[in-house]
């Protein structure tokens, strides 16, 4: 195995391990912040390693207006089995410690989501949601007329999701 091929592979391990350690999904930002900051290897390197998996059908994508969340398959799982022994104890320390200490911010990115897109009438529908330990507290649906109208409601709503649930709940119960 030549030794762009063998880097490649163990970008990918990384990758796949990540994602096997937490119970959400997780962006490729935020995995980037890991690989990058421990300079694993470059911006563009990732972007390669991110498509191949997908295409190997490793990982699953969902795209969230700016952000794309990675997911773990069943074959991304069956083949960071056959290979793991690829990740030195080091790395694999060194994951587990970023997600141990960037816990709530990694959770908090995949409970908190939103998303807007055309609807039928011709104005936007925006859809927010906050869910917690994988449960749904909330979910809504706006209909708003224009496009950076609905993006502002979708930042508006990452940034003060807590505000809003806590106001919320307060006027119903």
């Amino acid at each position: 195995m030549k030794s762009s091929d063998y880097s490649y592979t163990l970008y990918k391990l990384i990758v796949l391990y990540a994602l096997s350690r937490v119970e959400h999904p997780l962006t490729k930002s935020q995995i980037a912040d890991f690989i990058l900051t421990r300079d694993y290897t470059d911006y563009l390197t990732l972007q390669t390693v991110f498509s191949q998996l997908a295409d190997a059908g490793f990982t699953q994508e969902k795209q969230i207006r700016n952000r794309t969340q990675l997911m773990l398959t069943k074959e991304g799982q069956n083949t960071l089995q056959l290979f793991s022994n690829e990740l030195t104890a080091e790395i694999r320390h060194d994951i587990d410690e970023y997600l141990t200490e960037h816990a709530a911010s990694l959770k908090n990115t995949a409970a908190v989501t939103s998303d807007y897109h055309l609807a039928a009438d011709g104005g936007y529908l925006a859809e927010l949601s906050l869910r917690e330990n994988n449960r749904l507290l909330l979910s809504v649906s706006l209909n708003i007329p224009t496009e950076a109208l609905a993006r502002g409601v979708c930042e508006k709503w990452e940034s003060a999701h807590e505000e809003l649930y806590g106001e919320l709940m307060k006027r119903l119960l």
